[in-house]
């Protein structure tokens, strides 16, 4: 016969330490990712050229040198483990003007990287996914008889116009130049320039859609654009109408 259990047991001594230290790790994890993280008001040692209000660099940080010359613009979004580098390594006078700008409103995702050894530009309200890799350096490999580690690399600015969104695990090399509004798809290796309003994919990327004022999106897309939220709608209506519309499914 099987033994019956009481319906009022407690756990063990062992499992109540195990989820109380669980709880307290959570918690002091909380405390530390929000103290780490750095804003205008706490900067802690990061020192940059311009730091717009509402800017935030989540906790923990990835690699950050140079920072005298980068400027980084409002309400920007730097995700946890993002690298931001302005010259080839720490402590360079790289000159008077910056060398790493970041817009208004610019979303780097998780794990990615900004490599500035000399100037890139990321236009106000560029969205990045996770794992963007963006620079202005590559190896150069021209001696054949030289590790390619060991040669001197070579550099070009780069410039990302305002409003592209660059999707997870992008790659823009140097030289590159997005123009505006530009989709560059996940896993795309970017280089040259792309026309505003283009999509680009593949590595390298060459552009797959793009968009004339008459003709619209060539070729055209395969789904209906999306039904703007109505301006002044509160969050708890749009609650009940997502509910609405599920019922009526």
């Amino acid at each position: 016969m099987p033994k019956n259990r009481n319906t009022f047991s407690f756990p063990s001594p062992s499992a109540w330490w195990r989820g109380a230290v669980t709880r307290g790790l959570h918690r002091a994890w909380g405390w530390a990712t929000d103290a780490g993280a750095v804003t205008v008001d706490r900067p802690g040692r990061l020192c940059f050229r311009t730091f717009g209000p509402g800017t935030r660099l989540a906790f923990p940080q990835g690699t950050v040198f140079g920072e005298r010359w980068i400027e980084l613009g409002a309400h920007c979004i730097i995700a946890e483990q993002v690298t931001l580098t302005a010259g080839m390594m720490p402590g360079l006078d790289l000159g008077p003007d910056p060398i790493l700008t970041l817009g208004d409103g610019v979303v780097l995702g998780r794990g990615s990287h900004v490599v500035a050894d000399t100037r890139v530009t990321i236009g106000k309200d560029t969205f990045c996914g996770p794992y963007v890799y963006i620079t202005s350096t590559n190896h150069s490999y021209d001696d054949p008889h030289q590790p390619v580690g060991r040669q001197w690399p070579r550099t070009a600015p780069v410039e990302i116009g305002p409003g592209c969104w660059l999707g997870t695990g992008a790659v823009v090399l140097p030289g590159a130049r997005l123009g505006r509004n530009v989709v560059v798809a996940a896993g795309a290796v970017v280089r040259g320039e792309v026309p505003d309003h283009s999509v680009v994919a593949g590595a390298p990327a060459r552009v797959v859609r793009s968009w004339d004022p008459v003709r619209g999106w060539e070729p055209p897309l395969r789904t209906p654009a999306p039904v703007p939220i109505p301006e002044g709608i509160t969050p708890e209506q749009l609650l009940a109408l997502g509910d609405a519309e599920r019922r009526a499914q």
